[in-house]
């Protein structure tokens, strides 16, 4: 079937970043938009916008049934989610298809299978994709999750099956401490996500964050697009991405994406998706979870690659078939991704809020921002504090964070702190420049006095490179003014002479 018209259903930077690719498709879209977005970028950039509620999430972006009524009522054909929000929500996705609307995304039955982590782990247990050692069930007694904890060998990680973002997990260090920590995570993950469900696994103490970007269609094609490194992050979320991973072979690559495409055909997958792994020390590779839905950092897939994701997902939506095999994809550069946010890390990343009064994207060759704000708007309280994406592609990576560095440089934004200063600190380092940084990374080499170093020390550049700017320009004024009156003195002389 052929969209002609699609509802987004989300917010800022992806909502326009899905409507840039429906509109170079020739397709018009629809906006909603919560009390609080009224004047956003989102809801001017659509060619129609409606209203659904107020500015919290739960009396707006979460609200189903409005949602699909508004696509009914504007005769639309399909509903992209984004990420976030309802974009894993089997029930939306369940109820967009008995409202006879198409949704941009995989079938509710893959996300109700893959949603739920320890659901996943069933699947990738029998289907032999490798697991960090642990439970792949559900546990409630806790002198039996005592004992596997026992038998898995301390530390452990408690985590909960069906939430994200680092909420319902908790390390166990030893036998002493695990009853309290279990009955913390079970707690959290309750009033988080309304399922205390939690699996014990072997604690992997410095693992690298790889995932795999998985893309198949409605007649059973999958393919992987490849890795992404996403180790960089502060309480389990990402700060920093990029693809290729600068630690992941050829055949290591293979083998993860094998393992990806065997987990998504088996649940009869189709549209984007993402595989995450942990990679301990020695590079052995653990099945993590997989997010039914676009990831925030896929434009660094699709620089490598080449590929409009959403461009393919509209595409998978309306029963086209892949238009490339495995055989056709190659990596070619590189590509790194920082996600701007509305965060200070001179103060533990805490969210800061206020209006932008300044905001000035970079630019050049190899530059790309995908964001949702301008200048002079305010930053709302209720939803994520992430303002935009600054993604930059190099012929390798040695360019690609030399690039970075320089958009950095160019990015300007005042009235809210952001974390674009850490992200350049980062890069800078040595273990992200050789490579060999993990999820730790921000634990055991971040500390907020070495960004204020690196924040004065830019600062005292910036004012010895004035105060040079300044002398050589009043050396210059005086020279040209000698010069003049040089000028002036040979002009009189040759009067008098006449």
């Amino acid at each position: 079937m052929k969209i002609h018209k699609i509802l987004v259903a989300n917010r800022g930077e992806i909502a326009i970043r899905v409507m840039r690719s429906a509109k170079e498709m020739g397709i018009k879209t629809v906006a909603v938009f919560s009390e609080a977005d009224r004047l956003a970028p989102h809801t001017l950039y659509a060619d129609e916008a409606v209203c659904i509620g107020e500015a919290p999430s739960s009396q707006s972006y979460l609200r189903m049934e409005t949602i699909i009524q508004v696509a009914k009522d504007l005769n639309v054909d399909a509903i992209h989610p984004g990420y976030g929000f309802l974009s894993e929500n089997a029930t939306f996705a369940q109820k967009v298809a008995d409202a006879r609307l198409i949704f941009i995304a995989p079938p509710p039955s893959a996300i109700r299978n893959m949603g739920s982590k320890l659901g996943a782990k069933e699947i990738a247990q029998r289907l032999q994709v490798p697991l960090v050692p642990g439970t792949a069930h559900a546990i409630t007694d806790i002198p039996e999750a005592k004992r596997i904890a026992q038998d898995i060998g301390y530390p452990v990680l408690i985590k909960a099956s069906a939430g994200g973002g680092g909420k319902g997990m908790r390390v166990v260090q030893n036998e002493q401490e695990f009853e309290e920590q279990m009955q913390r995570a079970i707690s959290e993950a309750q009033s988080a996500f309304g399922d205390g469900a939690v699996f014990v696994e072997k604690y992997v103490s410095a693992p690298k964050h790889i995932e795999i970007q998985i893309l198949g269609d409605q007649q059973g094609n999958i393919v992987y697009l490849f890795e992404r490194e996403c180790s960089i992050q502060r309480r389990h979320q990402k700060l920093i991405e990029e693809a290729p991973s600068p630690v992941v072979s050829p055949q290591m690559r293979k083998e993860m994406g094998e393992c990806a495409v065997r987990l998504a055909k088996d649940c009869g997958y189709y549209s984007a998706g993402t595989v995450e792994f942990i990679v301990d020390e020695k590079l052995n590779f653990y099945f993590l979870e997989m997010n039914t839905r676009l990831q925030v950092e896929h434009p660094v897939t699709e620089l490598i690659t080449g590929l409009d994701l959403v461009k393919e997902q509209i595409k998978v939506a309306e029963g086209q078939s892949l238009s490339f095999t495995q055989e056709d994809l190659h990596i070619k550069g590189h590509s790194i991704e920082v996600r701007v946010c509305a965060e200070d890390p001179l103060n533990n990343f805490l969210p800061d809020l206020g209006k932008l009064t300044t905001y000035i994207r970079p630019q050049g060759t190899g530059v790309r921002i995908d964001d949702g704000v301008r200048e002079g708007m305010q930053i709302p309280i209720y939803y994520d504090p992430m303002l935009a994406k600054l993604i930059v592609y190099g012929k390798d990576r040695t360019e690609a964070i030399a690039r970075m560095k320089r958009a950095i440089k160019e990015y300007k934004i005042t009235g809210v702190a952001t974390t674009l200063q850490f992200c350049d600190w980062v890069l800078g380092h040595e273990q992200f420049v050789s490579g060999k940084f993990d999820t730790k990374f921000i634990e055991n080499y971040y500390t907020p006095d070495k960004l204020k170093t690196s924040l004065e020390e830019t600062e005292q550049n910036i004012a010895i490179s004035f105060v040079s700017w300044f002398l050589d320009n009043q050396k210059n004024n005086k020279t040209q003014h000698n010069t003049q009156n040089n000028v002036n003195l040979q002009s009189k002389w040759r009067k008098n002479r006449v």
